[in-house]
């Protein structure tokens, strides 16, 4: 089956019940698209996690090298690497409690929506976490 995103109202009520959101591919550079969304994101209340092996720190917050070395709870996990990275993303993801799974705009991979559907995941694709915070969230 093809990939397909999940309703404005379920993404609304990710969005509003969430607290913590890990950042894969999170940069700690101030012009990187990822380091700029997260950091709204953060200004609307949410906890940022980044998960970058080649940072120790963004926006305040402890980096990660991965996914399972993330210690405490994550909501949402929004990924800012390339397509061909998702479905080894998937798979590290399955390895947490999160259960949401969020590819930024632009980025889609069949193989990740699939392994990931069967593994009870929310699975979002190519679609903007800030915008659809700014569109939803009132």
């Amino acid at each position: 089956m093809s990939w397909v995103n999940p309703s404005n109202e379920t993404v609304k009520e990710i969005l509003e019940s969430a607290e913590t959101i890990a950042v894969v591919g999170l940069s700690d550079n101030p012009e990187r698209t990822s380091y700029q969304i997260s950091k709204i994101m953060q200004d609307q209340g949410y906890t940022i996690i980044p998960v970058n092996p080649k940072v120790d720190e963004v926006l305040g917050e402890k980096a990660y090298d991965s996914l399972t070395e993330v210690d405490g709870n994550i909501d949402i996990i929004n990924v800012f690497r390339r397509s061909e990275f998702l479905p080894d993303i998937a798979k590290e993801a399955a390895q947490t409690d999160c259960r949401i799974f969020w590819a930024q705009q632009g980025l889609i991979s069949q193989e990740a929506y699939d392994y990931l559907q069967e593994r009870e995941f929310t699975v979002i694709m190519d679609m903007c976490i800030k915008v659809a915070h700014s569109v939803l969230v009132k």
